[in-house]
């Protein structure tokens, strides 16, 4: 039987408590939209994901090691040479987030605030029955889910590349300690 490896401390509980916040927040507000007998849930959901993020925003200036901007928020160049080699199956371990999935928390964290935001403003008096503001909140809203499969994909493929179970990290946010090779 193999050993269990030694894992150390990556993604703090507040990481961990935003992201399945986040989670749980857009499938309410997503759900009822979609068949549910009430939408009365829709914007308490909404207002909850305003909070994570600016929670987020905070967390991602002055938070832990992991869980700071500055930490995996990476030039385009790196971005586009770890997509390479990605495609090519030689792409380096990351503790925290790779440079492809630092760009795309930006991307889920932007898509989430546009849509909080065109929802918020579809219920102000100037954009009350707006038909543009219903557009763009429905269009970020569809981009949002679009990039979390995306996003679902990429941990896929990056738990099967590295033979690491990232979503196991999510919950325990714990990884096994770094090896030869590996980038933090």
């Amino acid at each position: 039987m193999a050993a269990t490896p030694l894992r150390i401390a990556v993604w703090d509980w507040l990481i961990r408590g935003f992201h399945w916040g986040l989670v749980a927040s857009f499938l309410v507000a997503w759900a009822s939209t979609r068949g549910l007998p009430s939408t009365r849930w829709h914007e308490p959901a909404g207002y909850a994901v305003m909070a994570l993020l600016a929670l987020r925003l905070v967390w991602g200036l002055a938070g832990s090691h992991y869980a700071r901007f500055a930490q995996f928020v990476r030039p385009a160049g790196a971005v586009l040479g770890y997509a390479r080699l990605v495609l090519r199956g030689r792409a380096p371990r990351y503790i925290g987030h790779n440079p492809l999935g630092g760009w795309m928390v930006l991307a889920l964290l932007a898509t989430a605030a546009f849509t909080a935001l065109t929802g918020w403003l579809f219920t102000t008096a100037r954009f009350w029955g707006s038909d543009a503001m219903a557009l763009a909140h429905e269009a970020s809203a569809w981009a949002l889910l679009v990039l979390a499969c995306l996003h679902v994909v990429g941990v896929i493929v990056t738990s099967i590349q590295h033979r690491e179970h990232l979503l196991g990290a999510m919950i325990h946010g714990r990884k096994a300690l770094p090896r030869d090779g590996d980038v933090s």
